[in-house]
């Protein structure tokens, strides 16, 4: 046998081997990791605080610490030329009224606007509008649903008389009045007391479109026979 055929004899078994180890052959490329999830991100709104002097802004805080000047101020006004109609809301206007329990209970209210001290008229008064309380959370919210000015913001409890209102003015332009302490104009601060079963007032000393004082009466409205009270 020639050298050459020996070696093609020694080298064949080895060649054949080498090519059996897996280790040697060529894989494949496998699939791509997949991506891990994006992180979740949970947006969590800060609570309502429970005291309403966390939310009062400096203006407002002013204006509440003055509501018995705002008081005096407007029935003086008005009781020079209007005492007959002051008489005639009896409960209403009398600012040392204040029964227990303060809380409104949700629903629907027919409420009146009364403006004292104004600089046009020291005592005007306007047709009855729509109102509604709503509870949210540990809170209850006030919102006037028609006329041309439409307050609407939140009653928080100061004492066990009265609770205090913060909340801003809409107009009939608005698709939603604004946030309170987002446009101080428009702004609104005031306490509400019960005056009568069935009969609260919102007072707001020193409104910034002029005037001492404006007193909202809040009656609440029974349901219609046969269904709700169609909004107006």
């Amino acid at each position: 046998m020639s050298p050459s055929a020996r070696t093609c004899l020694f080298l064949g078994p080895v060649a054949i081997a080498l090519a059996q180890l897996p280790a040697c052959a060529p894989r494949p490329p496998g699939p791509a990791p997949a991506a891990p999830p994006p992180a979740a991100v949970e947006i969590i709104e800060d609570p309502v605080p429970v005291d309403w002097e966390a939310v009062v802004t400096t203006a407002d805080r002013e204006r509440l610490a003055r509501a018995d000047a705002a008081w005096a101020d407007g029935l003086a006004a008005a009781s020079r030329r209007f005492g007959s109609a002051l008489r005639e809301e009896a409960e209403l206007l009398d600012p040392a009224v204040a029964l227990p329990r303060p809380d409104l209970p949700p629903g629907p209210y027919s409420c009146r606007v009364i403006k004292l001290g104004g600089r046009r008229a020291a005592y005007a008064t306007f047709r009855p509008f729509d109102c509604y309380v709503e509870a949210e959370g540990a809170l209850l919210t006030m919102v006037k649903q028609t006329g041309t000015k439409r307050p609407a913001g939140r009653l928080w409890a100061d004492g066990g008389s009265r609770l205090v209102f913060l909340g801003a003015l809409g107009g009939t332009g608005d698709a939603a009045p604004p946030a309170y302490g987002e446009d101080p104009a428009r702004d609104l601060a005031g306490y509400v007391e019960r005056v009568a079963p069935f009969r609260w007032r919102l007072s707001v000393p020193w409104p910034q479109d002029g005037g001492s004082l404006d007193v909202y009466e809040l009656i609440p409205v029974p349901p219609a026979p046969g269904g709700p009270r169609a909004g107006t």
